[in-house]
């Protein structure tokens, strides 16, 4: 195949990564169910584990069904080299976990999604990891908000629920004065909206459960490495410039240059945390990223229609999506997202929690679950679901009330949707 930089997104999606099989000639990337690989000498065998020459040793480090998946999605993000995780949280986790240690500090937005914040707020501290929450918004604060400890800026491409458009470009700028890098959840937008590597991010991560693989059949997590930052430079990542006892005492930035953060992602996370992903949900990933950007814009062009029926309902206090110009961050949207703002968005619904109640219970084309990315239409009640471990105050900031709803528009036909939409409204109608 051409170098991926010659080719075009929708070609990548298909091919990246990948030939026909050169034993059976089969088309689509074979799936190696498999927990380890034969050596052909005990001189390779120790090639291999030292590093020395490629090859595969075992499916927990990797397996050549998820290096296809990995070197797609590097391809299609602009990165140097990506690692398949069992979820988006564990792909979280090991970007954090490769650089940060005990007493290091994290400069975080303040709307994510709750299982980011949950990460964040309440387990890294019991490791001694602490983070401050900040409106990215306000520039000053942001600023204000690094310390001598901080080693880690971490956002979403769009807040989750609250829809935040990060202006990752003068967010990294700011960060990368500090030498400190920039990593981003670009779960609802996909390479197909957004190139946060474009913007001056670093680190990358995807819940692939949603968008990528978007049927709702898998749980995996896709970790990006840009290759751009400068770890030498910075001088406060020892983790990748000084030797590594766990590795024969390998400097990652001598051996791998720009890619030293992936390797040793891989050397010492993947093989010590374990948190692999299995060679068939792989394989599932692919076959969603291969319709990725078809699927993208019959989801945004089918959000647009219900974000407007919405708009215009008078049992609607607001509709939250960058698309409208009501959004503060419409403007900047029109610029870093001109194929649209994805198939996610809240809108809060009149007679606050128990219409939200009521409302949920008398769809019936949209799934009540917790998820998003689907082909099929999903909501959620996200101040009693998916973001209830945050107090109240946490809740606010994030933008989420009592009667905040979560819609993720799947491909359906949209006057379905609406009609869907409408007889829940007037089961609404008769509670107020």
């Amino acid at each position: 195949m051409k170098d991926p930089k010659e080719l075009k997104p929708d070609t990548l999606s298909l091919h990246a990564g990948q030939r026909p099989d050169p034993v059976t000639g089969a088309r689509a990337t074979p799936i190696y169910q498999t927990s380890s690989f034969v050596f052909d000498s005990s001189e390779e065998a120790a090639g291999v584990f030292n590093a020395e020459r490629t090859g595969h040793v075992y499916s927990r480090i990797t397996n050549p069904t998820n290096s296809v998946l990995e070197e797609r999605i590097s391809a299609l993000e602009g990165g140097i080299g990506a690692i398949a995780t069992s979820s988006g949280q564990a792909a979280m986790h090991l970007a954090i976990s490769t650089i940060l240690d005990s007493g290091n500090h994290i400069v975080a937005s303040n709307c994510l999604y709750g299982g980011s914040h949950n990460l964040l707020e309440y387990t890294l501290p019991r490791f001694g990891i602490k983070t401050t929450f900040v409106d990215f918004r306000d520039t000053d604060a942001f600023k204000k908000s690094f310390n001598k400890n901080t080693r880690l800026v971490f956002g979403e491409t769009l807040g989750n629920p609250g829809l935040d458009v990060m202006d990752i470009k003068t967010i990294s700028n700011i960060s990368h004065d500090k030498g400190i890098p920039l990593l981003v959840d670009s779960t609802f937008t996909t390479p197909h909206l957004i190139k946060p590597f474009d913007l001056g991010a670093d680190l990358i991560f995807h819940s692939a459960t949603k968008f990528l693989s978007g049927h709702g059949v898998v749980i995996g997590g896709l970790l990006v490495d840009s290759g751009n930052f400068n770890w030498d430079e910075s001088g406060k990542f020892p983790q990748l410039s000084e030797p590594y006892k766990g590795f024969h005492n390998m400097i990652f930035t001598q051996e791998y240059g720009p890619a030293a953060f992936i390797s040793r992602a891989r050397k010492e996370g993947a093989r010590d945390f374990g948190a692999c992903m299995s060679p068939h949900t792989a394989f599932l990933v692919l076959q969603g990223i291969e319709t990725l950007g078809l699927r993208m814009d019959r989801h945004v062009s089918t959000t647009l229609k219900v974000v407007e029926y919405l708009n215009n309902n008078d049992l609607v206090k607001e509709v939250v999506y960058p698309a409208l110009p009501s959004h503060p961050d419409h403007k900047l949207a029109k610029k870093l997202l001109p194929k649209g703002c994805g198939a996610v968005f809240t809108f809060e619904v009149q007679g606050g929690r128990k219409a939200g109640k009521v409302f949920i219970e008398n769809l019936n084309i949209f799934s009540h679950l917790a998820n998003v990315g689907d082909a099929k239409s999903l909501v959620i009640h996200p101040a009693s679901t998916t973001h209830h471990r945050m107090d109240e105050a946490s809740l606010k900031k994030a933008g989420i009330s009592e009667g905040t709803i979560r819609l993720s528009v799947g491909l359906e036909d949209s006057d379905d949707l609406i009609n869907d939409l409408e007889m829940a409204f007037k089961a609404v109608k008769k509670t107020l």
